[in-house]
């Protein structure tokens, strides 16, 4: 969009560069944040009184959101250095969130996003999985599933999905979430709250509705839809915390018998029996079959952390 409709510091890039964009963010706010604390540590004894003891509140509470934020607002009304001043809005704590799809982060984006896990820096991440190139078309990317039919995919996809959270479980220090916040709001806060506290870099991998989906009854019905793909095994609800090495399954044991049903209700799958019945019979029951030992394994890495 050309207009940017948000209270908070926001800026695009193209799609495939996500990761590294946002990675320099972070870059430029720590080299700014280091600034501001070099300033005060080398101006605090020729400033006031009440000027040294925001200092020191400052310098005593530098990971706390809201006590820089007061220390910044009080020190824009006081006599304080020049070269303070003008960087006054790097004083806050703040986190820098890359905000992407599955087309960027398990496909094009790939790369970057390696790079960025991998850092150890305080970077987050969230990605919009709608298990398709959403932007440019409706492509079948990484993240689509086997037999689901997607541009380059008239047929179904051949191969299974890319599981992305596996992967990032594997990166040192990294916090993992697998949210869907029509099936549990409440999870998908904890999610977020988590991973903005987390010490490290963190990605949020968020299941999301889409028009390319052809959904029966239309977007309206995006929050049931994302209910009903947890419910019957589809999609899982959980959270990797590497300070604990801990996984914890959120979603409940799955009800397998309701994965035809979703299958059916999503024109991305059901479009292949219209094409060819048998070929949709095998290659969709092979996906059932995929998400059951999906579901196994992570309920088994879970059992491990008990």
């Amino acid at each position: 969009a050309p207009s940017t409709p948000y209270a908070i510091p926001w800026a695009n890039s193209l799609f495939e560069d996500n990761a590294e964009f946002g990675f320099g963010m972070l870059a430029t706010y720590k080299r700014n944040h280091e600034r501001v604390k070099r300033i005060i540590e080398e101006s605090r004894d020729s400033v006031k009184e009440n000027v040294k003891n925001l200092y020191q509140r400052y310098l005593d509470n530098l990971d706390d959101y809201q006590v820089t934020m007061e220390v910044k607002e009080a020190l824009s009304k006081e006599e304080i250095p020049n070269d303070l001043r003008n960087i006054l809005d790097y004083m806050p704590k703040s986190t820098v969130w890359a905000i992407g799809g599955d087309g960027w982060a398990y496909d094009i984006g790939f790369g970057g996003l390696d790079h960025v896990l991998s850092s150890n820096e305080n970077i987050k991440v969230l990605v919009l999985d709608t298990e398709v190139y959403s932007n440019t078309g409706g492509q079948s990317s990484k993240s689509s599933r086997l037999g689901q039919v997607a541009e380059f995919a008239d047929y179904g996809k051949k191969t299974n999905k890319k599981d992305l959270f596996r992967i990032a479980m594997s990166y040192p220090n990294c916090y993992v979430a697998s949210v869907s916040f029509g099936a549990n709001m409440f999870q998908t806060i904890k999610a977020f709250k988590e991973a903005n506290e987390h010490k490290g870099p963190a990605i949020i991998i968020a299941y999301a509705t889409c028009i390319e989906h052809g959904i029966k009854g239309g977007m309206s019905r995006s929050m049931d839809e994302q209910r009903l793909a947890v419910e019957c095994g589809y999609s899982m609800l959980m959270r990797y915390n590497p300070e604990n090495d801990e996984l914890t399954i959120d979603s409940r044991e799955p009800n397998f018998d309701k994965y035809d049903e979703f299958l059916d209700n999503e024109v991305r799958y059901h479009a292949l029996k219209i094409k060819d019945k048998e070929l949709a019979s095998d290659v969709l029951t092979h996906n059932k079959e995929l998400a059951k030992e999906r579901y196994a394994y992570y309920k088994n890495l879970a059992k491990k952390n008990v």
